[in-house]
């Protein structure tokens, strides 16, 4: 597309969510001229909370299937629909109700702590949601002293690591982006780049995390670079993230680890496809009744203890 095009198609996308009175809601991770067109752009946590405020009674969402479901969890009033319907997280399939179901009669006083990259039906099960960024903070006050993590391995064990007084049980889930982000990569990386301060996200491998000078979510990284003096980092999460980091600070300068931090789910959104949805904003996000019941109690109390 050239940047006429580029530019007429987002003049559209803007004139079409104003007469029709509708909030687009951008994650970081998508393209950053997405990003661009967007009325709000966060993380998931950031995103759970503003999908509540906004006086909007429509939201397009621009990321993956389970921030539209949590935003529909939260504004059961609303109408909510994604720009790519196809666009889904694997790791929020990485977990089942068997599972969970086997780990509660094994363990009787265990909370079930579900990342909100996951479905409805798995939060549906769960005593508790939360982020990358509250999920140390919600977990310590909870009063159950084992704590089943799902589905992600990596957070889990880097939330762990940080609440050693409590037992964690742990799944085998994992996010490919950050899980492909290599220890002998981030050395390359380092050595290429000697004065950079490393940045990464905690889903990453724990041999990432322990060569890093800090460990954070989206949002946290975004802050910690912003407020920073130093001038060059190396960035450890899904490459969506540049936009935001190179528009906030200009001057300063921000590496890949590798050509493999890329969600190609994330990357289904286009200016395109949020045009096409603007005009006819279906299907929109459908859930049963009762898991729609079920599954809002553990994202409210993630949202009252964070």
């Amino acid at each position: 597309m050239n940047m006429i095009d580029k530019n007429e198609l987002e003049q559209e996308i803007l004139r079409l969510k104003k007469d029709k009175k509708i909030a687009i809601l951008a994650h970081y991770y998508v393209d950053g001229e997405v990003q661009k067109i967007a009325d709000l752009v966060g993380d998931s946590y950031f995103l759970s909370k503003k999908a509540i405020e906004t006086p909007e009674e429509t939201i397009l969402f621009c990321g993956v299937k389970f921030m539209g479901e949590s935003a529909k969890l939260l504004n059961p009033h609303k109408k909510v629909v994604m720009a790519d319907d196809f666009a889904d997280c694997p790791m929020a399939h990485m977990i089942d109700e068997e599972k969970i179901l086997e780990v509660r009669n094994d363990n009787p006083d265990v909370a079930v702590v579900c990342y909100v990259n996951s479905t409805a039906e798995i939060k549906s099960l769960s005593d508790v949601c939360v982020t990358s960024s509250n999920a140390i903070n919600v977990i310590r006050k909870l009063p159950n002293k084992t704590i089943f993590f799902i589905p992600d391995n990596q957070l889990g064990q880097f939330v762990a690591s940080k609440i050693p007084e409590k037992k964690f049980i742990f799944h085998d889930g994992f996010c490919h982006v950050h899980t492909s982000i290599h220890l002998g990569e981030l050395l390359v990386a380092k050595e290429k780049h000697p004065n950079a301060v490393v940045l990464t996200h905690p889903e990453c491998k724990l041999d990432v995390i322990e060569q890093s000078d800090f460990v954070g979510s989206t949002s946290q990284i975004l802050d910690y670079a912003k407020e920073s003096k130093a001038k060059e980092f190396i960035i450890c999460t899904e490459m969506g993230i540049f936009y935001e980091l190179s528009l906030e600070n200009p001057e300063k300068r921000f590496f890949s680890v590798g050509h493999r931090q890329f969600c190609p789910n994330m990357k289904r959104v286009t200016l395109e496809k949020v045009r096409n949805k603007l005009l006819n904003m279906e299907p929109q996000i459908q859930l049963d009744a009762q898991i729609m019941e079920a599954a809002v109690k553990p994202l409210t109390r993630m949202l009252e203890l964070a």
